[in-house]
């Protein structure tokens, strides 16, 4: 065994290291016919590593010991795939759809996020314990010291890397260990598939198979058979139906409404459906007397007097316009700050959004409650492929 003298002081000459002499750098004809194990030595040499110690986990191959640690690896990779097909079963088919606390089934759907959260974390959780576990208990135990080198890595370098991957998996015996094999394709596998549903699974429905009366063109405002739609209030109880009247709000004032139609009065179930869409939320906003008001081309009716009545839906997210600035007249989006200006038919006037505001044509009965003459003509919300506004 050599070692390395004594350095007696700052400019004590020192004997060249063996591993100090550049290696010969094979041609590529030389590097296709070197063995891994040749690969492997040549990147030691060039890379300056020096192999203190290895050895393999299990010399003696089919020992009870190393039956134990393949089990054990497999199964962190078994409990990856149950729980990666835990989450696509309850992804596609668990109650998804929103339910208020008062009606049957919202404990149901309030465990929707949470299962679905915890299986998939859980299945990505699995993946990495069970690649730790493979590397502690069946990857070969080497001790090497290598010197840092910058600058990118040359072809050599590279063939040379790979071989020495290519070796220690060959020294940890996955090829023989199939268990383990089909454990990390199956977690792959539904892994990857989990990903892949919940990218797209918003995708599976068609949104047009309904033709010009589908979802993205149609809101709870549409009277399929001419009924009247009017204009509600939400008080927070489902079955109580508080409609608006013209003159229920002040000048400067605003309030979010809902759509009801009469024949719904006895089903608590479509109540609750309306107050929960996602494109019923209408601003009712009462401008002040005497405020000029700029009015889109093809809407110059769609108010009532003073009180204009607009999509709560943002067109830039989709995120709800909860707020309303008397002063400036200005509908503010919280989530990204654009605002739209209510006297002007809620055109963007600050931040991302790009379109108006989708207002609802409104009109007032014979007692004064005010109703929806007609659907949106426009979709409400943000864009889409397919849309023409």
């Amino acid at each position: 065994m050599s070692t390395r003298p004594a350095d007696h002081g700052a400019n004590a000459p020192t004997e060249p290291h063996p591993s100090d002499a550049t290696p010969r750098i094979p041609s590529d004809e030389e590097l296709a016919q070197m063995s891994t194990d040749d690969l492997v030595a040549l990147g030691n040499r060039i890379d300056d590593i020096e192999v203190v110690s290895g050895r393999e986990r299990f010399p003696v191959p089919g020992t009870r010991a190393e039956k134990r640690a393949v089990r054990q690896v497999a199964g962190w990779f078994i409990l990856a795939t149950i729980s990666g097909l835990l989450f696509l079963v309850a992804f596609i088919w668990w109650p998804w759809e929103y339910r208020s606390a008062t009606e049957e089934g919202a404990w149901v759907y309030a465990l929707y996020t949470p299962i679905i959260g915890v299986t998939f974390g859980f299945a990505v959780f699995a993946v990495g314990m069970g690649v730790i576990a493979y590397s502690k208990k069946l990857l070969p135990e080497d001790l090497t010291v290598q010197q840092r080198h910058d600058g990118r890595s040359s072809e050599v370098d590279r063939r040379t890397a790979a071989a020495r991957l290519i070796q220690t998996g060959q020294q940890s015996g996955i090829a023989r260990r199939k268990l383990i094999v089909r454990s990390v394709g199956a977690a792959g596998g539904v892994l990857g598939l989990g990903v892949l549903v919940a990218a797209f699974g918003g995708l599976v429905k068609n949104p047009w198979k309904e033709g010009p009366d589908s979802a993205l063109l149609k809101t709870e405002w549409f009277s399929p058979d001419g009924e009247r739609v009017y204009l509600r209030k939400n008080s927070g109880i489902v079955d109580d139906v508080v409609l608006v009247r013209a003159g229920d709000l002040e000048p400067g004032s605003m309030e979010t409404v809902f759509p009801f139609k009469e024949s719904q009065r006895s089903h608590p179930e479509e109540l609750a459906e309306t107050l929960r869409s996602s494109d019923s939320p209408v601003m009712l906003i009462n401008l002040r007397p005497n405020v000029p008001v700029i009015k889109r081309a093809g809407q110059e009716d769609f108010n009532y007097g003073t009180l204009f009545a607009y999509s709560k839906i943002c067109s830039h997210m989709g995120c709800p316009t909860s707020l309303y600035e008397d002063q400036t007249m200005r509908i503010l989006c919280p989530c990204h700050q654009s605002q739209f200006q209510a006297n002007e038919f809620a055109k963007p006037v600050f931040g991302p959004a790009a379109r108006p505001l989708a207002q609802l044509p409104i009109a007032a009965d014979d007692q004064g409650y005010l109703y929806a003459r007609s659907d949106f003509i426009e979709p409400v919300g943000p864009a889409f492929w397919e849309r023409n506004s």
